[in-house]
């Protein structure tokens, strides 16, 4: 635990320089996804236990960690502390419940979750399916031509990633309606291997998240690019969204998350104006940034840096936390 201190100490220095070198409060919110008991052979750098609780405890020592919904209302009024910092998850996995929350519980650390209600209770995301499929195939390899992609091999972890890699943009910006053929077309080109149903929250783990300190945030329905879609149907992937969790939890759901989050490639105002409408209190993006006093709550940005190493991660987010 020795290092651990150090580091949390350097990370700490490393925040008081960035809080002195900026003009004014600003808010950075950390953006994951899955946190896995253990490393992945197929992304090594996805981050599994050991590492998160090594990272969440330098940034208990260095920053100031709020609910993010205290930290819209408190960014609102002009009244963040210094070095103000929220967590975020994106999609519910079960990995978030389980493997993180524990972590997050024994540091007194805050977070919100923001869910994706109809992979609840053994639904799988389509990128899961992709990568899935690829993982448990005994092919050598795989031919991707109906994808517009070579045949390419599938035998070793890096070969597994790379088809993965090539795959997931082809289906990305699919229609959910284009996306399930594709991907039942992969499963056959695949072998038919068989696929877990337990990657995504239970609805019984959501309603946990409250009484674990998490907050519940929508995230849609299906995950779709909302720039793909009629605006009724994005309007109605937001509400079915927060109605759902809000049925789930007994409470209001007032933050929302753009799936994928780019402005301009993912969302636009047009679904910020729905997000308002609907009367969420704010909505993040990806976009790499930090919050400050007087910036639209309906495009909060967020940022995680991708360094491995617990002092050269912490420096990265002091430096950007500064220069943002």
């Amino acid at each position: 635990m020795a290092w651990q201190e150090s580091a949390a100490a350097s990370a700490a220095r490393a925040m008081a320089w960035a809080a002195a070198a900026t003009r004014g409060p600003r808010l950075s919110t950390l953006i994951f996804h899955r946190v896995l008991r253990q490393q992945d052979p197929i992304f090594p750098l996805e981050l599994e236990a050991v590492r998160f609780e090594r990272l969440m405890r330098i940034v208990a020592r260095a920053f100031h960690v709020l609910p993010l919904h205290e930290a819209v209302a408190r960014l609102a009024r002009d009244e963040l502390p210094a070095r103000a910092l929220t967590i975020s998850f994106d999609d519910g996995y079960a990995d978030n419940h389980d493997v993180a929350l524990p972590i997050l519980h024994r540091l007194g650390l805050p977070a919100t979750v923001f869910v994706a209600t109809a992979f609840l209770d053994g639904g799988r995301m389509w990128n899961d399916t992709v990568i899935e499929c690829v993982r448990r195939t005994r092919h050598a390899s795989i031919d991707l031509a109906e994808f517009g992609l070579p045949v390419m091999p599938s035998g070793s972890a890096a070969e597994k990633r790379q088809a993965i890699d090539k795959l997931l943009p082809v289906v990305k910006y699919r229609l959910p309606e284009e996306r399930e053929p594709l991907l039942q077309r992969l499963h056959a080109l695949c072998g038919h291997p068989e696929l877990p149903d337990d990657l995504m929250m239970t609805g019984e783990q959501v309603r946990a998240l409250p009484r674990g300190g998490v907050d519940v945030g929508a995230h849609t329905v299906h995950h779709p690019i909302l720039l793909t879609l009629p605006d009724d149907v994005a309007l109605a992937e937001m509400q079915g969204s927060r109605q759902r969790l809000q049925e789930l939890i007994d409470a209001p759901v007032p933050l929302f998350a753009y799936p994928n989050g780019r402005p301009g490639q993912d969302y636009d105002e047009r679904h910020a104006g729905m997000a308002r409408r609907l009367g969420f209190a704010a909505a993040v993006s990806t976009r790499q940034g930090v919050a400050k006093a007087g910036d639209d709550l309906f495009h909060l940005p967020r940022f995680t840096p991708w360094e491995t190493g617990a002092l050269r991660w912490t420096a990265s987010l002091a430096l950007h936390h500064a220069r943002a």
